[in-house]
C-alpha cells in the first residue's frame, strides 16, 4: 500500500482518506507488550520558514534503551486543515522511518488514530501505507467524548464519538495526573494499544517513545534552521 502522495487540495485529501481507510486492519492483536522493538515518531515544525522536521526512535521495549533513531527534515507540502493533519506530517514521518537500519513491531504516533472525524487519523494512514502495527497515544482530547477516569494508574474510560462508537480511551499512566488520549491505528486491538501505553509509561505520562522522538525532532529543527 503506498499512498503518501501530496493531494491538491482538501478534497482529494479527503478522498484519499476514504480510499485508504478501507484497508485498516482491526482484527489483530498486535505484539505483546514489553517485546521486540517499539518505534515512536514526532514531527516539530518552523512555519516562518515552512520546514517540518520528523523523528523516528527505536527502543528495545523491555529495556526501554534506545536501539537506533534516526530523522529528516522537509518542506510542509499541504496547509493546516483540521482532520487532514497526516498530509502535511507524513512523508517526512516516512522519510525518517526508512532511514531507520531495522524495523520496529509497532509504531506509536503523538497523534489519532480511529478517533478522528473520519476514523483515519495519522496512526491509521502510517499503519496502512507502511503495513506496520501502529498505534496513536494523543496528549490533548480531540473529536470525541469521554468520562474521566479513575486516579490510578492503569485507570481508564471509553472515548466515543458523536454516533456513540468507542473509538479509543483516555488512559491514566500515572496517578493522579491527566490522561493520555489512546486509540488504535493498524494491525492492533484496543487492549493492546492501552498495555503498550502503559509499558511505555513507567515513569512519566507520555510514553518513552514520544518523549524521544519529540526531543529529537526538536533538536533536528534547530540545526537545520542554525
Amino acid at each position: 500500500m503506498t499512498s503518501a502522495k501530496t493531494p491538491a487540495d482538501e478534497a482529494e485529501a479527503k478522498a484519499i482518506q476514504d480510499e485508504l481507510c478501507r484497508h485498516v486492519v482491526l482484527t489483530e492483536t498486535g505484539p505483546a507488550p514489553g517485546t521486540g522493538l517499539i518505534a515512536g515518531v514526532d514531527v516539530a515544525y518552523d512555519d516562518e520558514r515552512d520546514l517540518v522536521a520528523a523523528a523516528a526512535v527505536v527502543l528495545d521495549a523491555a529495556t526501554l534503551e534506545v536501539v537506533e533513531e534516526a530523522t529528516s527534515v522537509g518542506r510542509v507540502s499541504f496547509p493546516y486543515v483540521p482532520g487532514l493533519l497526516a498530509f502535511r506530517e507524513l512523508p517526512t514521518v516516512l522519510a525518517a522511518l526508512e532511514a531507520l537500519s531495522v524495523t520496529p513491531g509497532l509504531v506509536v504516533c503523538d497523534g489519532y488514530g480511529l478517533a478522528h472525524p473520519r476514523r483515519f487519523g495519522l496512526a491509521c494512514h502510517l499503519g496502512v501505507v507502511t503495513g506496520l502495527p501502529v498505534i496513536g497515544v494523543a496528549k490533548n482530547p480531540f473529536t470525541f467524548t469521554y468520562q474521566e477516569p479513575g486516579a490510578r494508574r492503569g485507570d481508564a474510560a471509553p472515548l466515543r464519538a458523536a454516533d456513540g462508537d468507542v473509538v479509543g480511551r483516555a488512559l491514566r499512566t500515572q496517578d493522579g495526573i491527566k490522561p493520555v488520549y489512546v486509540s488504535v491505528g493498524h494491525r492492533v486491538s484496543l487492549d493492546n494499544a492501552c498495555a503498550h501505553a502503559l509499558a511505555l509509561s513507567p515513569r512519566f505520562r507520555i510514553p518513552e517513545t514520544t518523549r524521544r522522538a519529540d526531543s529529537l525532532c526538536r533538536r533536528a529543527l534547530r540545526e537545520a534552521t542554525a
